[in-house]
């Protein structure tokens, strides 16, 4: 398990569930993300998430960009 406060930098699919925001990431798992801004464009698309653990599978992303 990763520790909350942990910095992340991955690459996976982002996948909209209702009103959240995930990335399906490519080793296997899934975060729920909080955003600054909604990527709708990048939904279904592979990206790279750079952000913070700041719970049980969750990130505060910095930055959401395709790959």
């Amino acid at each position: 398990m990763t520790t909350i406060g942990t910095k992340i930098d991955e690459t996976g699919t982002l996948i909209r569930d209702g009103g959240a925001f995930y990335l399906r990431r490519d080793m296997g798992g899934r975060y729920e993300l909080e955003l600054h801004r909604t990527p709708v464009d990048l939904v279904e698309k592979r990206v790279r998430l750079v952000g913070t653990l700041v719970g049980d599978d969750l990130v505060n992303a910095d930055g959401v960009s395709p790959v």
